[in-house]
Parts: C-alpha cells; structure tokens; sequence
C-alpha cells in the first residue's frame, strides 16, 4: 500500500523577480519616507502635547457649541446638500459618454487614449482652482461651486466608468452582436447593464465625497455652510465653529446611510 505524499505546510515561494521587484517597492517606499521626514516637518509631532494651553483653548470652544442659529445652519447646510446633489448629476451626465469613449474594448485607441488624458488633466486641477476660475466667469454663490464639483467629478467618474466597462463579461455583448445589432445596440442592451450597478455605487460614493467638497468651497465664496464655517474660524468663534461641524457630521452620516441602503439594494 503506497503512503500518501507528505502534505508541505511552508508558504509558496515567489519567484526570483517577483522578490527583487517587492525589495525595490518596499525599500523605495521607505526611502521615500526618510527623505520626506525633515520637508513634512514630522519633527513637530512633539508640539502637539507641549502647546497643550494652545489646545485646550480651541477645544474649550467645542465644549459648548452655538445653536443659537441653528435654523441658519441647517438652510446653508442643506444649500451644500444641493450643490452636492446637482454637482455629481451634471458630473454623471459628462462621465457616461467619456467613461464609454475611454474603454479600450469600446473605441480605438486612437479615440481612448486623447479620451483618457484629457480625464487625467480634468481630475488634475483641484476644486478649489476650478471654483476660482467659474467665480471669475459667473461671479460669487453657489453655481461656481456646483460646476467646479461637477467638472472635477466628472473627470473622476469617467476614470472609473471606463474601468468597470473594460472588466464586463463579453458573452452578453457577443450575443447581442450576433442578432445583427448595431454598435450602439451592443452598448445599450451588452455593456450598459452589465456595468449600471457599479456605476451607481461610484456616483453614490462621489455624491458622499461632494457633499464635504462642497463645504471646502465655501472658503472661495462658493456658498452653501462652508462660508460661514471659515467665517467663524476666522473669527476664532470656536463655539460656532463646533456648531457647523456637528452639522456637518449630522448630514454626511446621513447621506452615508442613504447610500449605503441604495448600495445594498443595488449590487
């Protein structure tokens, strides 16, 4: 009776490349890291705990919040909400067609490669860049903050767009080619479906994302709880300021919670 091979419990050894090429990427990060000690100024890490009358000053403000204008606060945060919510549907609409141009195995390179760079290039530039330069054309409120929210998402959304229609199942969209479809056909009834729950869930976790990003653009003049919250920073109104962040926290837990039962049912 032949005795069964020795089962080996030692972890499957990589291959020689594979170890030189972990060894360069490792020690690279942390070469980057030491180098990148003294520009970072991680040296002042102490200060946290020695300037610590500094600290408790700011957050003796955080004890007891201002809600004395609390109606305030709620309108201007649910001005955010809105900016957020128009800045990702214009972001969508722009992200559909350039996530669709931008996948290898919908167009020729010639058309998916300028496609791509010019999404590099969009999601570049930062909101805030963006924002100045819709206030110069459109002056102070919250449309240069919607456009500056739908122009940067849109640029992140097609990115991911394009990356979801290049991993599909191409059984569907061959076996809707073989009915004669049209190439726009093969889009709408193959690619479409596939890829229209994770679509959703990228445009959900964007929705999340704007709704903080939008209160960022308030220090442009963009509108929305932003503007009030750097008002009252700058005013060093600590109590205030806590009063907005907890407003803040409210309604972005809530809209995380929103899309979390969205998701849920989605996928």
């Amino acid at each position: 009776m032949t005795q069964a091979a020795p089962i080996s419990l030692a972890p499957p050894s990589k291959p020689f490349g594979q170890r030189v090429f972990d060894f360069v990427l490792w020690g690279g990060i942390i070469l980057l890291l030491i180098s990148s000690f003294g520009s970072a100024e991680i040296a002042k890490f102490p200060l946290l705990f020695s300037n610590s009358e500094n600290m408790r000053q700011f957050a003796s403000g955080f004890v007891n919040p201002d809600f004395s204008n609390w109606r305030d606060l709620i309108e201007k945060m649910w001005l955010t909400i809105q900016m957020a919510i128009w800045g990702t549907c214009l972001a969508i609409l722009f992200a559909v067609p350039m996530g669709l141009l931008g996948a290898r195995n919908v167009t020729p390179s010639f058309i998916q490669l300028p496609v791509r760079r010019l999404m590099d290039l969009i999601r570049s530039v930062p909101d805030l860049v963006i924002g100045t330069a819709f206030l110069v054309a459109v002056g102070l409120g919250p449309f240069a903050g919607v456009m500056a929210l739908a122009l940067n998402t849109g640029g992140v959304l097609a990115k991911l767009f394009a990356e979801a229609v290049e991993a599909i199942d191409k059984g569907p969209v061959e076996g809707v080619r073989a009915t004669g479809a049209a190439r726009l056909q093969e889009i709408v009834w193959g690619v479409i479906p596939q890829v229209a729950p994770l679509w959703t869930s990228y445009a959900l976790y964007r929705f999340e994302s704007n709704s903080r990003s939008a209160t960022v653009l308030g220090l442009i003049g963009a509108g929305g709880i932003g503007q009030i919250l750097f008002d009252s920073m700058n005013s060093f109104n600590y109590a205030l300021t806590a009063a907005i962040s907890i407003v803040i926290v409210v309604a972005v837990t809530l809209i995380d919670l929103l899309s979390q039962t969205i998701r849920a049912r989605l996928l």
